[in-house]
């Protein structure tokens, strides 16, 4: 019969003991979960976006074939994206991504900005558009202004917005361009 007693206690001084790293099964299926949804990410993105992803051949190869996959078939091969990221670097990856959503939350916000900048065309008529020449003296005056008086009677006699999308549109095409 063996003797109960103390558990002999690490000595924590040896270097082959400091190396190692005690992760929970937790904090691994995080990890894992994380990847899969990275994973998710990917797949969801179109293809000219993914182009731009530095993707190794077989997780590419992988990525492509669960945008074909459907139901279980899918979640399999996400599984399988989520094995493959655990053996890659996935901060390039990372990187790319967000740089990708990144630019597509800068174009929105432009975009609302270009609203708001029609809505205030309209709204303060001459003095708006002097404003706004003063930023891009490159815009046609004449256009903008038969535009805007257009979308005010418009406005005045209920009539659908014609003029006023054309206002969005000559600002969207010109500042964007620019």
């Amino acid at each position: 019969m063996k003797k109960r007693g103390k558990k002999p206690e690490l000595d924590w001084e040896t270097e082959e003991q400091e190396e190692i790293i005690w992760v929970s099964k937790s904090e691994i299926k995080r990890d894992a979960e994380e990847l899969k949804k990275l994973g998710a990410k990917l797949v969801d993105l179109t293809k000219t976006n993914l182009d731009k992803i530095p993707l190794d051949g077989s997780l590419l190869e992988a990525v492509e074939l669960a945008r074909r996959s459907v139901k279980e078939a899918k979640r399999r091969q996400l599984q399988y994206i989520g094995k493959l990221l655990r053996n890659t670097d996935v901060e390039p990856i990372r990187d790319a991504l967000d740089k990708i959503e990144n630019k597509h939350n800068q174009q929105q916000a432009m975009l609302h900005k270009l609203e708001l900048m029609r809505d205030e065309l309209v709204s303060k008529g001459d003095e708006g558009l002097a404003a706004l020449l003063l930023d891009y003296p490159q815009m046609d005056r004449r256009h903008l202004r038969n535009l805007i008086r257009s979308a005010q009677k418009e406005k005045e006699q209920n009539k659908p917005p014609k003029a006023y999308r054309e206002i969005y549109q000559y600002l969207k095409d010109f500042i964007i361009e620019e």
